[in-house]
């Protein structure tokens, strides 16, 4: 008898619900699950992003690494660099469609990096290192058409290695290049 009780409470309590909605009419047509007329669904192009620099340059760009492999593709693009004289390292790419230099640098000060002024390929850049990390460092510049462009260079600590933040500028020269 409970468990009857209980059942008409909750449906009274979901018509109740149902009838103080927002009071909106919602027409239309539905679409099965993954369908839709107008959408474009070929998303073979999406990720293309994560390809702006062959993987042997990126390699090259790191210390003449042996080895580079895609780890991710996403938001971000990430590689593992390994048999580089300098040691391994994790390679990421990040392009921000609607970013600007203002942001990453307030971003970069909200997290406590250390963030200076550069040159790339004639345009303001940003070098950015975090605090107390000799190991890694991110070069950042306005996008060949809208936006920023970024790369990091993260070594695995104590090894000895190049600069990291030669490599990250070497590898935004390159998309830059590949970008005109």
């Amino acid at each position: 008898m409970i468990g009857r009780r209980a059942g008409i409470a909750v449906t009274a309590l979901a018509l109740a619900a149902t009838a103080a909605g927002c009071g909106q009419t919602i027409s239309g047509t539905a679409y099965p699950a993954g369908g839709s007329q107008s959408v474009n669904t070929n998303f073979d192009k999406l990720l293309r992003e994560c390809e702006v620099v062959e993987q042997e340059k990126i390699g090259e760009a790191v210390g003449d690494a042996t080895y580079v492999s895609g780890s991710f593709n996403g938001a971000v693009c990430m590689w593992d660099v390994e048999d580089a004289p300098g040691g391994n390292a994790m390679v990421t790419l990040n392009w921000y469609e609607i970013g600007s230099l203002n942001n990453e640098k307030a971003t970069n000060d909200k997290l406590g990096y250390t963030t200076g002024n550069i040159t790339v390929q004639g345009r303001r850049s940003l070098e950015t290192r975090r605090p107390n990390d000799p190991d890694s460092c991110g070069v950042t510049a306005s996008a060949a058409d809208t936006g920023v462009v970024g790369w990091w260079i993260n070594y695995r600590a104590g090894s000895a290695h190049p600069d990291p933040c030669a490599a990250a500028k070497k590898l935004v020269e390159l998309t830059l290049n590949l970008a005109r």
